[in-house]
C-alpha cells in the first residue's frame, strides 16, 4: 500500500505510535485530553487547525544601502479582512546591520504534553551581528520586543557566531545552529537558550567531522539529528566567489548526530553532485525515517532512511543547468530552500536563480513525481508580473499552510548575494506571494489577489525573508 493510501485509511488516530499509546492510556473509545501545551498532537490534528490569519516576515534593511534597522513585519493574510495582503505592523529591530535571517518559536508541537509552555515568543537571530532578539507576540498583531542577547555574550559563553536555525526542543530549551566562531570561521555549532532566553552554552559534546554548518532537524525516536553545511560566515558574507568552491570552501556534507550522545554518528559527502546542502526537512510522521535536503549550488534534491540498521542516502531530483545569455557558465536552479508537507504527501522547492517553484508528490518517498510547477520571476527571461508589477529576483523562502493548500514565496537570499545576482532589487525591493495548491492531484497557481510589495515600505525598499504563522508551520514544528 503507497503511503498516501495508508494515511486516507488510517486517519489521524492510527497514524503515529504516540497517539496509539494516548488511546490505551485513556481507553480504547476515550479521546486524548483537549488541554495540552503548545502546538498539536499529531501532524494530521495540525492540518485541522484553523487557517492562518497573520504571517510573520523578516525584512531586511542591511546591505541596501538604506540605515534602517531590519524590521519585523506582520501581514494580514485573512482573506475577509479589509487589510488583506497588507503589512499591518512592524517591529524594528534596536540596531542597524543585523540581517534578520531564519526565526523561530520558543515552544512548538515537541512540547505538546508540556502544559506550562506556550508557543509565544520568537527567536530572531541577526546572521550577520549574531545578536539574538526575542520578540513576544502575546498581542499577535502587534509583536513587541522583549530581550535582546547582545552578540559579545554569545562569544563569551560559546565562541559561536552567525546564528541561523532555530528549533525549540521538548526539554523547554531552545536550540540554534550557529555557523562560525566567534572570528567567523567554521566550523560553528550549536547554541542553547533556557527558558527565560539566557545562553546556556554549547549543545554539542564532539563536533569531530563537520567541517560547516547550516540547518537541523531533530527526532528522538530515532536518537538522531540531521544537519547540513553551507560554509564559514567568512565565505559567504561577502558574496558568491565560485573560487571559494573549487578550494572546498563550501560544504557537501550531511551529518547524522547521536541526539542522546550529542556526537556525530556518521557523516555523509555527497560531492559535486551534492555542493551546498542546505535546508534539512525529516518527516512529520515521527515514526518515520524518511527526510530530505537540497543542495542548493548543484540543485539536486536528497533522500535519506535508516537501512539495515544505519542511514542510507541518495540523489532523488536533479535540475539541470540552462543556458542564459550573459553568463559565462550554465545556470543552476539553485534550490534555495524546500520543505514538505503536514501529510508528507508532498515535497515542494525553490530554484531562486531559474524562477520556480516545483511541487513533487512523494508518497513513495525515494521515487519523487513532479506535479506542479509555477513561474516567480528569475533570470532565465520568463517575465512574470503579479499585478502590474514584474518579479524582480526569484522564489526563495517558502511556507505552506498547515492545511497545505496555501504555499507563501518571498524573494530575499541574503543582502550580499541578492546584490550580486539580483542589483534591481535594490531598488525595487522584494515580495511575498501566495501561491495557491492544488492538493489533490497537485497544480501551482500565483494568487492574483494577494501580493505584498515590500520595495513600497515607508522607509525605502526592503527585502522580505522567513515566513512564520502564529499557529505554528510546516517547518518549525516537530513531532516527538
Amino acid at each position: 500500500m503507497r503511503r498516501r493510501e495508508f494515511l486516507a485509511a488510517v486517519g489521524a488516530t492510527a497514524l503515529t505510535p504516540f497517539l496509539g499509546r494516548r488511546l490505551l492510556a485513556f481507553g480504547p473509545h476515550a479521546a486524548p485530553p483537549m488541554c495540552h501545551g503548545p502546538g498539536y498532537a499529531s501532524p494530521l490534528e495540525a492540518m485541522k487547525a484553523e487557517r492562518e490569519k497573520l504571517l510573520y516576515v523578516a525584512g531586511i534593511y542591511t546591505g541596501t544601502g538604506i540605515n534602517q534597522p531590519d524590521f519585523l513585519a506582520t501581514v494580514d493574510a485573512d482573506p475577509k479582512s479589509p487589510n488583506y495582503g497588507r503589512i499591518v505592523h512592524r517591529l524594528p529591530m534596536p540596531h542597524v546591520g543585523d540581517e534578520l535571517h531564519h526565526f523561530g518559536w520558543n515552544a512548538c508541537s515537541s512540547r505538546h504534553d508540556d502544559a506550562s509552555g506556550s508557543r509565544r515568543y520568537l527567536v530572531l537571530p541577526g546572521l550577520k551581528s549574531t545578536r539574538i532578539h526575542v520578540v513576544d507576540t502575546k498581542d499577535l498583531a502587534r509583536p513587541t520586543l522583549h530581550k535582546v542577547i547582545e552578540p559579545e555574550e554569545v562569544f563569551r559563553k560559546t565562541n559561536l557566531s552567525a546564528p541561523h536555525t532555530v528549533h525549540c526542543l521538548a526539554d523547554g530549551t531552545i536550540m540554534i545552529s550557529m555557523l562560525g566562531d566567534a572570528e567567523g570561521r567554521g566550523p560553528g555549532g550549536f547554541l542553547l537558550l533556557d527558558g527565560n532566553f539566557d545562553v546556556l552554552g554549547r549543545w554539542e559534546r564532539d563536533a569531530t567531522g563537520m567541517k560547516y554548518n547550516y540547518d537541523y532537524w531533530y527526532q528522538p525516536r530515532h536518537n538522531v539529528m540531521v544537519s547540513s553545511e553551507w560554509a564559514a560566515p567568512q565565505t559567504y558574507l561577502p558574496g558568491f566567489n565560485p573560487e571559494d568552491v573549487e578550494n572546498g570552501k563550501y560544504g557537501t556534507r550531511l551529518h547524522f548526530w547521536d541526539w542522546k550522545a550529542r556526537t556525530i554518528r556518521r557523516s555523509v559527502d555527497l560531492g559535486d553532485t551534492g555542493l551546498i546542502p542546505l535546508e534539512v526537512r525529516f518527516h512529520h510522521d515521527p515514526g518515520s525515517t524518511h527526510g530530505y535536503v537540497g543542495a542548493a549550488l548543484s540543485s539536486t534534491v536528497w533522500h535519506w532512511h535508516k537501512q539495515d540498521g544505519d542511514w542510507a542516502v541518495e540523489k532523488v531530483i536533479g535540475v539541470d543547468p540552462i543556458e542564459v545569455e550573459g553568463w559565462p557558465f550554465p545556470v543552476p536552479g539553485l534550490i534555495t530552500d524546500i520543505l514538505l508537507s503536514m501529510d508528507d504527501r508532498f515535497l515542494y522547492f525553490s530554484n531562486w536563480l531559474h524562477g520556480d517553484i516545483r511541487q513533487y508528490d512523494i508518497s513513495e518517498p525515494g521515487r519523487p513525481k513532479l506535479v506542479g510547477q509555477v513561474w516567480c520571476g528569475g533570470v532565465t527571461g520568463k517575465a512574470v508580473s503579479v499585478r502590474g508589477r514584474p518579479l524582480i529576483g526569484g522564489p526563495q523562502m517558502l511556507q505552506l499552510s498547515l492545511d497545505g493548500r496555501r504555499l507563501y514565496v518571498t524573494s530575499s537570499l541574503l543582502s550580499s548575494w541578492d546584490n550580486q545576482f539580483y542589483p534591481e532589487m535594490t531598488q525595487r525591493g522584494s515580495w511575498l506571494l501566495q501561491i495557491d495548491v492544488d492538493t489533490d492531484k497537485g497544480g501551482l497557481k500565483i494568487n492574483d489577489n494577494f501580493f505584498v510589495d515590500f520595495g513600497a515600505e515607508p522607509a525605502g525598499p526592503a527585502r522580505a525573508h522567513e515566513i512564520r504563522y502564529p499557529g505554528g508551520d510546516c517547518s518549525s514544528d516537530i513531532f516527538v
